[in-house]
C-alpha cells in the first residue's frame, strides 16, 4: 500500500476505574473537539489513520489502522519527549485501570487477532 494508507490493525484493551461519574467524564475528553489538538496532532504524525475507541461496562477496546511508517518505538518515543502528551497520558491515568492480563502496571494492551473472516473464505470456496 502506498504511504498514508492504513497496512495494518492493532487492538488493544483497557479497563476504566468502575465509576459512573468517572466513565461519564472519560468519554467527554473523548468527545469532538474535546482532546487536545496536539494529542490529536501527535496521533496522526506517528502514522495512525484511523483511532476508534469502543466501550462495554468499564472495558475499552481500541482499534487503530497504523500506515506502513508506524512504529510502536518511534510514537513512545515521542510520546515521552512531547509534554502535551505526558500531561494527557496523566490526566486518563485517573479514570483507567490495567485489564487483570495486563499484570499492575499495565495500561492498553495489545489483543491477539484470534479469528479474520476472510482468512477462511479460501477454505471454504466462498467469494470475498
Amino acid at each position: 500500500m502506498a504511504e498514508g494508507r492504513p497496512t495494518r490493525r492493532i487492538c488493544l484493551a483497557l479497563d476504566l476505574v468502575d465509576d459512573a461519574e468517572l466513565i461519564a467524564e472519560y468519554e467527554r475528553w473523548h468527545r469532538p473537539g474535546e482532546a487536545p489538538v496536539e494529542i490529536v496532532r501527535s496521533i496522526r504524525e506517528a502514522g495512525i489513520a484511523n483511532m476508534e475507541i469502543y466501550r462495554a461496562g468499564n472495558r475499552l477496546f481500541m482499534i487503530i489502522d497504523a500506515e506502513d511508517h508506524y512504529s510502536d518505538e518511534a510514537k513512545a518515543r515521542a510520546d515521552a519527549a512531547n509534554p502535551h502528551v505526558q500531561k494527557w497520558i496523566a490526566l486518563m491515568q485517573r479514570f483507567q485501570q490495567p485489564i487483570p492480563a495486563a499484570g499492575p502496571d499495565g495500561t492498553w494492551m495489545a489483543m491477539d487477532c484470534i479469528y479474520r473472516l476472510t482468512d477462511h473464505l479460501d477454505f471454504h470456496a466462498i467469494e470475498r
